[in-house]
């Protein structure tokens, strides 16, 4: 299945958005990566450990909330021995799209993927 790290520069912020990705996603590996050390910013190595965890094998589906945690997944990207895309999406509203997504069992990282950048599209009023 492919697993979903959210990125953010506050913890409690990726910590909020992979609790309701979760209530959409049934059995995804939803992975947390927020902060720097208990502060504002991202971190590459605290992104290594979640990319890691959420993968099965299958890749894995990155949302990030700004600029240089852009920079920062890259770099855990490059690290990673698996699959992983950044989605150029919401972060919230990707991260429960993409849930959702990856419960399909013939879900593909591009197929997540999609699904996450569809989000960019949806009008809240």
């Amino acid at each position: 299945m492919v697993g979903l790290v959210v990125v953010s520069h506050s913890a409690k912020a990726a910590e909020g958005i992979v609790e309701v990705a979760a209530e959409m996603g049934g059995d995804t590996a939803i992975e947390a990566a927020g902060g720097d050390d208990g502060e504002i910013g991202t971190d590459a190595d605290r992104i290594s450990d979640g990319l890691a965890a959420a993968d099965d094998g299958d890749g894995v589906v990155v949302l990030v909330d700004l600029g240089s945690a852009v920079m920062n997944a890259e770099v855990a990207i490059e690290m990673h021995d698996g699959q992983a895309i950044i989605a150029d999406a919401p972060v919230l509203e990707g991260a429960v799209n993409a849930a959702v997504a990856a419960t399909d069992p013939k879900a593909s990282l591009d197929s997540v993927v999609e699904q996450a950048e569809a989000a960019a599209d949806i009008s809240k009023v």
